[in-house]
């Protein structure tokens, strides 16, 4: 995926000062959790990030009930709007590759639902990572014309439906190939 404007792509959250002086206690500890920690700092952050935690946290929250998932990931997803906005102000940037939040709510959108296996969460990783850097429409426009946060995380969410319905069209289609019995 390819991130704009992420100035000081060298330097660590703490190592930038804020606009009106070094940056406060609560500044470094929200990029940092925007970050991921160091994930937000590798190569390919956004990728990573899902590989290390949204996978597992994809199977940790098998078997949740929709009425407790979905409005998990409704609210993970408003927080990440919400923390883009913020963190994307104080790095002065717009879609900073450090901030990977909108990486997890695109994931957690796209597995919704979805039966885990290990054949599951990889075939939902290669497609939301895949249909997330190829940004189809809306996603190339909420990207473009949304504010903030919004376009941010906005084009996130729509690969992550795109890839949750086909996802779900592979769960009733191929079972087998994803490592799950024949429907029946």
């Amino acid at each position: 995926m390819t991130r704009t404007g992420d100035h000081n792509e060298g330097a660590s959250v703490s190592d930038m000062p804020a606009k009106t002086g070094q940056r406060r206690a609560w500044q470094t500890t929200l990029l940092w959790i925007g970050s991921v920690g160091p994930l937000g700092y590798a190569p390919a952050s956004g990728t990573v990030t899902v590989a290390v935690v949204g996978i597992p946290v994809f199977a940790w929250t098998r078997g949740w009930p929709w009425f407790v998932y979905v409005p998990a990931v409704v609210v993970f997803s408003a927080a990440s709007v919400w923390l883009h906005s913020v963190g994307d102000r104080l790095l002065g940037t717009k879609d900073s590759r450090r901030l990977v939040w909108d990486e997890l709510a695109g994931y957690f959108v796209a597995v919704a639902l979805v039966p885990f296996t290990w054949q599951t969460a990889l075939a939902s990783f290669v497609l939301e990572r895949g249909l997330d850097i190829v940004k189809f429409p809306p996603g190339n426009l909420i990207e473009k014309h949304l504010p903030g946060g919004w376009g941010v995380v906005g084009d996130d969410l729509v690969a992550g439906l795109y890839t949750c319905v086909l996802m779900h069209a592979l769960v009733h289609w191929v079972p087998a190939y994803l490592g799950l019995p024949a429907a029946g």
